[in-house]
This record gives structure tokens, C-alpha cells and sequence, in this order.
């Protein structure tokens, strides 16, 4: 078995057509197919969006009983499907069910006039499927029979393929989950680390296909320190997911500038976090005022820097949310980031209280 990258991400969503709106206008996603029960697709809407080598399908159940409508009474709109690039689907799948893997849809073929897809799916981690997906004759035929293909003008291709999915797990799941992309997908544990900052803490570990196509960082909560976003995550997802979505642009300062001009809403970085940043990363190329307008951030390791972003979550209840990324030789995800944003904001306030400290001083006086 041979997994040759992400072939396409399916979300399940509670409404479809408003999602595609927001990935099309704001983020620069492009309509490329349309399906339904008119194309043999029962009890479902489902809309596929492309940019650069990203595929997103869009899915929203029509029954209470659709396995898309159930997911989103539990988790809320999210990444359901992570689907994998196999030569052999069926191969992969037998292969993949024998190593331990649970079997959830067994090989299915569609055909169409100019090519041919085999689908087959085994479980993930929660509730998140992996879709084995087999491509024989035009690649770009998504689901003959199933997804009709639309004509749309071409975008922009800020965004260029997906870098990582960032995926949350319950306390004490970390080393199973690890374990099991190990001994089932063959993926090596490529990289580990304790996050520990303001009395919060995480565990991650990094799990990549051989190729390094296909990258999960996991994250699990300390539970001996006190509650943060990983927990939150947990809490409102309602068990394992993913929490953010890694998309690899080879221009973000130009990415970020057209994306929050079409009303995308990025986290703010304090100011003070650029005023020691090319003491603790290097020399940088891009100009830390234009850097520091864009709220981007800046981490190195020893390959080099990667600059990042991430956006608001676009959900209701502020699960799923995206991260910009531009790789300059990095191979790591920005955790020091992390503490440098921490120790900012800390000097921005205490700064803030010396200026009202003085200020009342002055008014007393």
C-alpha cells in the first residue's frame, strides 16, 4: 500500500451552499462540481471546491438519519473525511482492515465515460473517516455519476495544497492514536513535544505518511495543568477532531492582504511580539512592519522559518479554523510561537498598567 497524499477533504456542514459562499468569496475557492439524489447521491448536497491542489467537498445531509446530519448534531460543521490517494483502493483496504483497521465502506467503483474511481473507507481517529480513493483515466473527473462537474472561472490559487491537519484527542489517547497511524498506515512519529505556558499545557506529537504528503499533528491536553483551548476544542466538538486546517501558500504577506480584504478575520498578534522577533528567529525577509500590519507570525528551526497565520474559527461554536502557512525550509508547525505570543501580550499589559499607574499618578498630583 502506497499512499500517494491527500486526494480531498470532505466536511460535513449544515448548510452546504452557505459554506461554499464563505470558501468561494472570502477564502478564493472555485465551484468545480454539484451532486445530489438527481446524480445517484441519497439523502445528500454535496458541492466540491478546488484551489491550487485543494479539494474540499462540502456535504450537507437531507434526513436526520444522513450520516452528515448526525455528525453535525454532534460536532457542528468539521472535517469528517480525510480522504488518501491509493494506487489500489481495494488492496489498500483489505491491507489496511487486516492491520487492525475498522472497516467502514468496502471498494466501490464509479464510472464514467473517461475515467474510473474506487472508493473505500476505514475508520480514522473520532469520528473521522479515512477515504481510500483510487484514480484511473482523467484525474480530473472528482465522482463520475455522482459529482457533476462545473464549468467556474479560475481563482486566484493563493493557497497552494493542504500542510497539516492539526487534531485534538482526548487526555490519554495521544500515544494509542500515534501507535495506531504507526502500525496500521505505516506513518513514522516524526517529531514530539510539551507545550507548557501561563499554567496550560499540551502534549503533540507529529505522525507523517512516508512521502511526507500527509501530515496529522496531534495534540492532547495536560491534565495536570489548568484548562485551555485544547479542552475547549474537546468540550464543544465534542470528542476527537480537527481542529485546524494547515494550507501552504507560497505568498502569505499577498495571501493574507487579499483574503482579509474579502473579510476573512485573522487572530491579532500584540504589537510587542514583533519588538524582539529577529532576535529570537533571525534575519527575516520580509519587512517586520508590513509583518506586524498583518498580525503574521514568524517561528524558525533549524531548516530554516515558516510564517503564519490563523484565521477565527467561521463556526458557531468556534471549533474548525484555518492556518496560513508559508514554509522558508521549515519542516516544524510554530510552537514556539505559542510562548512568544504569550510573553508579548504579558509585556503589553504590564506595560499598560505602568501608563494608568502613571496617569493616575499625574491626576493625583
Amino acid at each position: 500500500m502506497h499512499i500517494n497524499g491527500i486526494d480531498h477533504l470532505e466536511l460535513y456542514v449544515g448548510d452546504a451552499r452557505q459554506a461554499a459562499f464563505y470558501f468561494d468569496t472570502a477564502v478564493g475557492f472555485r465551484l468545480r462540481g454539484q451532486g445530489g439524489p438527481e446524480t445517484g447521491l441519497a439523502g445528500q448536497r454535496s458541492l466540491l471546491l478546488a484551489q491550487g491542489g485543494i479539494r474540499l467537498l462540502l456535504t450537507t445531509g437531507l434526513s436526520a438519519e444522513h450520516p452528515a446530519a448526525t455528525y453535525v448534531h454532534r460536532h457542528g460543521d468539521g472535517i469528517a473525511v480525510v480522504a488518501l490517494a491509493v494506487d489500489d483502493a481495494a488492496g489498500a483496504y483489505a491491507e489496511l482492515v487486516a492491520r487492525g483497521a475498522t472497516g467502514v465502506t468496502p471498494p466501490r467503483t464509479f464510472t464514467g465515460p473517461d475515467a474510473e474511481v474506487v472508493l473505500a473507507e476505514v475508520g480514522g481517529f473520532g469520528d473521522v473517516l479515512h477515504r481510500l480513493v483510487e484514480r484511473r483515466g482523467d484525474r480530473d473527473a472528482f465522482l463520475p455519476g455522482a459529482i457533476e462537474p462545473v464549468a467556474a472561472p479560475d481563482g486566484d490559487a493563493l493557497l497552494a495544497e493542504v500542510d497539516h491537519l492539526a487534531v485534538c484527542v482526548p487526555p490519554g489517547q495521544l500515544d494509542e492514536t500515534v501507535a495506531h497511524y504507526e502500525k496500521v498506515f505505516g506513518f513514522a512519529d516524526i517529531f514530539t513535544e510539551h507545550i507548557e505556558v501561563a499554567g496550560q499545557a499540551m502534549n503533540s506529537k507529529v505522525v507523517q505518511s512516508p512521502d511526507g504528503r500527509v501530515t496529522f499533528v496531534l495534540l492532547e491536553p495536560d491534565t495536570g495543568a489548568r484548562p485551555g483551548q485544547i479542552e475547549d476544542f474537546l468540550r464543544w466538538h465534542a470528542g476527537a477532531g480537527v481542529q485546524h486546517l494547515g494550507l501552504r501558500t507560497d505568498d502569505i504577506l499577498t495571501a493574507v492582504g487579499a483574503l482579509a480584504g474579502r473579510g476573512v478575520r485573522f487572530a491579532r498578534t500584540p504589537g510587542a511580539y514583533y519588538d524582539d522577533l529577529e532576535q529570537r528567529v533571525g534575519r527575516l525577509d520580509a519587512p517586520v512592519d508590513r509583518l506586524r500590519e498583518l498580525s503574521i507570525l514568524v517561528d524558525s528551526d533549524h531548516d530554516g522559518q515558516l510564517l503564519q497565520i490563523f484565521t477565527e474559527s467561521m463556526h458557531v461554536r468556534r471549533t474548525l479554523f484555518l492556518e496560513l502557512i508559508e514554509r522558508r525550509g521549515a519542516r516544524t508547525f510554530g510552537s514556539g510561537n505559542i510562548k512568544a505570543l504569550y510573553e508579548a501580550k504579558e509585556r503589553e499589559l504590564a506595560a499598560a498598567g505602568a501608563g494608568s499607574a502613571a496617569t493616575a499618578g499625574g491626576v493625583g498630583a
